[in-house]
């Protein structure tokens, strides 16, 4: 059986939940606004964003029985191939690595954004062509190429320098938003009132609450980061819960306040009305001035720094622990030889992403909207075998240690909230199904895996039990299914 490659553990707890809390907040919190007070007014959106937060948490529960029991790189790949196997394993991976690989696009092309509003005559030069209503200019794919090659750099020099420049650009952000926040609030032309009506006047207020709820698990994806890096901690797994709560919980907050700070400038719905191309940069700059616009554009930098940096992280480690279950080459497997990172993962994530640009924005929503339905079918597979592992009571073999009936109705409702999530999105006719443009690309990459899948099964279906345990587990499943630890195993995974 060859050697399985393992990751240093260097990774602080601070780290984390600046990975978790700086994945969550990325460009969506500053350029969407807007876009969301649309949907349910000002109230309706909090409220949605709110309860969004409180469904991560549920799910997050089984994130962390599952982080704590096995603690390796490849979080949801690994649980989903402990619960149901390798071919279940292989479905999630493949939506989980579009997922991340695109959000690190689209973080990239954020600042394409930030430059138009700040600097046009720095971003909009050497005009190249149209794509879906978007005009690609040369300016903002250099800038986007070179944050995704700075980013790069970053991570293959190792976690330390990644992890700290993390925590510094969480701090930022955080206080950035609080400032400018309060600026908006104490400032005289803003007011209160301007907030009213507090839900969305021409449809049912539930309505409106539901399509922002709906939105929750690409608002907060990032939290998931945190059991890519499982493997990488250098300290006990069972505080990665926690690390998850603290970061949903001032996630949550910022996003409250990036649309309250919105709301007071100007009455809610003329600002919606008006069909700004950034409504929070206009009503910032219109109040605050340059001070605030500055204040702004440094959070929203930070928001896309984070974003980069923490996604470069999941996507490197899932490829990682993909490579090393043998469904990708075993050159992503490969660590650096001085930095000891899986510098292939990152190399072939930028190499990915640098195609990006040249496709326009428009384009790439549409994918990063279909690659939700990755992220809400990880969810789903975390909290189903999370569910598979405990159990209502106790057997004649005593099975003490995994029974806990109210983590198995938590995990069981986080499953059902992952269901209800996919719903949301493929249904044809809920508040937040995807649009033609996504579910083609959605069934592009389903026919792509099936391709791949197929060209991969034989080989990937020779490898026996034992070694894909070992591979994607490593010494955690035999500690966690050994009768001298916690009885006999309590999950069946089937080859």
């Amino acid at each position: 059986m060859q050697k399985r490659a393992e990751l240093q553990k260097t990774f602080k707890p601070h780290w984390v939940w600046a990975i978790a809390l700086g994945s969550a907040i990325g460009w969506g919190c500053f350029i969407l606004p807007t876009e969301w007070l649309g949907k349910a007014g000002p109230l309706g959106t909090i409220i949605g964003l709110s309860i969004g937060a409180v469904l991560m948490m549920v799910i997050a529960v089984s994130y962390g029985v599952l982080i704590e029991k096995y603690p390796v790189s490849g979080g949801e790949f690994a649980y989903a191939y402990l619960g149901f196997g390798r071919d279940h394993a292989f479905i999630c991976g493949w939506f989980l690595t579009l997922a991340y690989i695109c959000i690190v696009a689209l973080n990239a092309s954020a600042l394409s954004l930030l430059g138009k509003f700040l600097l046009p005559s720095f971003t909009d030069v050497v005009p190249l062509y149209e794509i879906g209503g978007w005009q690609v200019y040369l300016g903002e794919v250099l800038i986007a190429s070179f944050a995704l090659v700075i980013f790069a750099y970053l991570n293959i020099k190792g976690a330390s320098l990644s992890g700290n420049l993390q925590f510094i650009f969480c701090l930022v952000l955080v206080g950035g938003v609080l400032l400018l926040t309060l600026s908006m609030l104490l400032n005289p032309a803003s007011s209160l009132d301007n907030l009213q009506p507090l839900f969305r006047p021409d449809i049912p207020a539930l309505s409106g609450i539901i399509a922002i709820i709906a939105i929750a698990p690409w608002a907060y994806i990032g939290f998931d980061n945190i059991p890519q890096a499982a493997e990488e901690f250098n300290f006990p797994p069972k505080k990665a819960f926690r690390l998850i709560i603290y970061s949903l919980i001032v996630a949550c907050l910022l996003y409250c306040f990036m649309i309250i700070a919105t709301a007071v400038a100007m009455p809610w719905q003329q600002l919606v009305a008006g069909n700004p191309a950034w409504g929070t940069g206009d009503v910032v700059s219109d109040t605050l001035g340059l001070i605030g616009v500055l204040l702004l554009a440094l959070s929203l930098l930070m928001g896309v720094f984070t974003g980069l940096n923490g996604f470069y992280v999941s996507s490197s480690r899932l490829l990682f622990a993909m490579g090393r279950a043998k469904v990708l080459p075993d050159a992503f497997t490969n660590l650096h030889p001085k930095y000891g990172t899986p510098h292939v993962g990152v190399i072939f994530t930028c190499l990915f992403c640098l195609v990006a640009p040249w496709f326009g924005r428009p384009v790439l929503l549409w994918i990063v909207d279909m690659s939700a339905t990755g992220v809400t079918i990880a969810y789903f597979y975390t909290s189903l075998t999370a569910y598979k592992e405990f159990k209502w009571s106790a057997n004649s073999r005593g099975e003490a240690k995994i029974v806990s009936p109210i983590k198995k109705l938590i995990a069981l409702i986080g499953a059902l909230s992952g269901l209800a999530f996919l719903g949301l999105l493929l249904i044809p006719g809920s508040p937040s199904a995807l649009g033609m443009p996504s579910l083609i690309a959605l069934a592009v990459w389903v026919i792509l895996g099936t391709v791949f899948y197929m060209y991969k099964r034989r080989e990937y279906h020779k490898i026996s039990k034992d070694s894909l345990d070992y591979y994607i587990l490593g010494d955690a499943y035999t500690k966690n299914t050994s009768g001298e630890n916690n009885g006999p195993p309590s999950i069946n995974v089937d080859a």
